[in-house]
């Protein structure tokens, strides 16, 4: 992944909007997904709360922002919430 991808990711966690909940679904690189209720940062390193267990009783995972390909929110939100976090353009009205 890109440089520039990473930086995107960092970006995003370090300065998650306060009107967006902390959890959603991460899906990595390898395609792995983790639902999460919770996250903190550190350098270059996002550790995430999961929301249960995983098989083997993890409850927490960290990952490298270089292995992020696609964060999916879980919350019904807001146009608003998104132009407040920078995002341009418009929902469907529909």
């Amino acid at each position: 992944m890109a440089a520039d991808s990473r930086e995107i990711w960092r970006e995003l966690f370090l300065k998650w909007p306060a009107s967006i909940p902390k959890r959603g679904v991460l899906v990595s690189t390898l395609n792995e997904v983790t639902p999460f209720k919770g996250f903190m940062t550190k350098g270059e390193m996002l550790m995430l709360e999961r929301t249960n267990p995983d098989p083997l009783g993890s409850r927490y995972i960290f990952v490298g922002y270089d292995a992020i390909h696609m964060v999916k929110l879980t919350d019904p939100l807001r146009e608003e919430v998104f132009t407040s976090a920078g995002f341009v353009g418009q929902f469907a009205k529909t």
